[in-house]
């Protein structure tokens, strides 16, 4: 039978519970434990897939096409599990499927209320998405007190008594501020975040204290003493310069300890050697890169998360210092591509809509020109392709039907039909939902051999996570094609172009996938790591 431990977060948001929970599932791995992550999300909408990068960060997406909360990005990326449409819950969805349940009859003509319906149907999603996994963690989203996430935490408080005090722990995380003018720091915070959490049933078995430093003895007895919580289940979170220390941090204190005690598990130590050479190779680069990332979105922390991280990885596997320079579309074209000079590669992301989208396609100009490396994700694949067609092949209103439907060069376009793996036919048109017309999960790829693709990943089929509605018109394959442009992947059915690159450049390639979605900081990304690796050769021949 799995054991749960639930999560929540009180005082203000952003305070990392999505960090935390996954490093201290990376921390019971270590110990030898299998365990599953779920979030719960208070908020209405059915999945964040429609929702602005500026309010929500990036959307992520599993291997089974789910559109769901950054936070699965920590969990697969600390614990190496691989995430699914029943790891992330919405009121939204939750209320849906209760709706659909009412309008079939299900309930027998009772009235459908929050407490049984809504807080029964959250149970079964929690307790159906187990894996049978030693532990769970379940992340509820938001903060105690928010009238959105009272159903959530009445579910909780009802699971915890229903698995009983053995098969359920309660982890809550809040701030303890440090004021500068008093000079100290207080816990008054804490004391009302859980004071909250208490009033609706819940008595949190450890909490996890924000904080800047490390929170001295006598404060740390004071939370214990009015959050009756025992003292050493009062721990410090105190901030870091790198996520990868967390794990780490949090085991000196003991944390993966008071879980496995509070559950009467005998276990060996943990071994967290990995990430002590994960830090080690983060502390310590040979060399340093800066890379031009020219997004949409770049104002916004999280909207990038999982390429940031990518990037990150790549540089923990090549002992290189990874500087980021963000630079917004929009800036190129008003002030040209000269803000561009001197770098030592060029990154194009994902995004949707019009805006930016010619300084992105100039900025894909200025690389291939520049003979600057490369890569292009989803997005960043799509302009490529419609520079190289308006200056390379002489198609000058080239375009994708997503910003000029009526572009008479339209190289990139909406494919109304195409196949999916499992054989059913996808269609779609520019008046269906914006949620349900992309491709989306994880589709194989087949690599063309000798390509600077193929010699990246070091095989010649890969699988990859993609989110996206517009595509390759493949009208212009052949005339791209004989005018100098690599395709060197396309899916399993040779239909669609997921990978182009050009041959007479030190290092161009552009994927229609994500390939950050399945980025680990254990071993990096191939494509990534080659992405670095030729940006490293940049830097060490421009600098002699």
């Amino acid at each position: 039978m799995s054991r749960f431990i639930f999560i929540t977060g009180g005082v203000v948001s952003s305070l990392g519970k999505g960090i935390a929970s996954a490093s201290l599932g990376a921390i019971l791995q270590a110990r030898g434990l299998s365990i599953n992550m779920i979030k719960l999300d208070p908020y209405i909408n059915v999945d964040p897939g429609t929702m602005s990068p500026f309010q929500h960060g990036e959307v992520y997406v599993t291997d089974d096409g789910a559109e769901t909360d950054l936070d699965l990005g920590h969990y697969e990326r600390f614990a190496a599990i691989k995430s699914s449409k029943s790891s992330n819950y919405t009121t939204g969805r939750i209320y849906g499927n209760v709706i659909a349940k009412e309008r079939r009859g299900e309930y027998l003509g009772a009235t459908v209320q929050v407490i049984p319906h809504i807080t029964d149907e959250i149970k079964q999603k929690v307790l159906g998405s187990t894996n049978d996994a030693d532990i769970v963690l379940v992340e509820i989203g938001g903060t105690v007190g928010d009238i959105e996430s009272l159903p959530f935490m009445e579910a909780i408080r009802q699971l915890g008594v229903e698995l009983g005090h053995d098969n359920a722990l309660f982890m809550h995380l809040t701030l303890v501020p440090y004021i500068p003018a008093a000079g100290e720091i207080k816990t008054k915070p804490t004391q009302h975040s859980v004071k909250e959490l208490r009033s609706i049933g819940i008595q949190p078995n450890i909490l996890l204290c924000r904080a800047e430093k490390s929170i001295p003895e006598d404060e740390r007895k004071k939370i214990a003493l009015f959050t009756n919580v025992s003292l050493d289940s009062v721990i410090s979170a105190v901030d870091v310069d790198h996520i990868y220390k967390i794990p780490r941090e949090l085991h000196e204190q003991g944390l993966d300890d008071i879980v496995v005690k509070k559950f009467g598990l005998d276990l060996p130590p943990a071994d967290l050697s990995d990430w002590d050479q994960i830090v080690e190779a983060l502390q310590n680069p040979e060399h340093s890169i800066d890379i031009g990332f020219v997004g949409k979105y770049i104002e916004h922390t999280d909207a990038y998360k999982s390429l940031m991280e990518a990037l990150a990885h790549a540089g923990i596997h090549t002992r290189t210092k990874v500087n980021v320079i963000k630079i917004d579309a929009d800036r190129i074209e008003s002030e040209g591509t000269q803000i561009l000079n001197n770098l030592d590669a060029i990154l194009v992301p994902g995004g949707f809509g019009s805006r930016g989208v010619e300084g992105k396609i100039a900025a894909a100009h200025f690389a291939r020109m520049h003979k600057i490396p490369y890569l292009g994700i989803c997005l960043g694949m799509q302009v490529a392709v419609i520079e190289y067609a308006r200056n390379v092949l002489g198609l000058t209103q080239a375009h994708s039907t997503e910003f000029n439907p009526k572009t008479p060069e339209p190289v990139i376009a909406l494919i109304t039909e195409w196949k999916n793996q499992d054989g059913s036919i996808e269609v779609r048109d520019e008046d269906a939902d914006l949620g349900g017309t992309m491709r989306l999960g994880a589709q194989t790829c087949k690599l063309v051999p000798g390509t600077l693709s193929q010699k990246a990943y070091g095989a010649e089929q890969i699988q990859e996570r993609h989110r996206h509605r517009y595509e390759f018109n493949n009208n212009y394959l052949d005339v791209l094609q004989n005018a100098g442009l690599v395709i060197s992947g396309v899916s399993v059915d040779n239909e669609l172009v997921e990978m182009v690159e050009i041959s007479d450049h030190p290092w161009f390639v552009a994927c229609q996938f994500h390939p950050e979605f399945t980025s680990q900081p254990r071993e990096g990304h191939p494509l990534f790591n080659s992405f670095v690796t030729a940006a490293l050769a940049q830097h060490l021949e421009s600098n002699g």
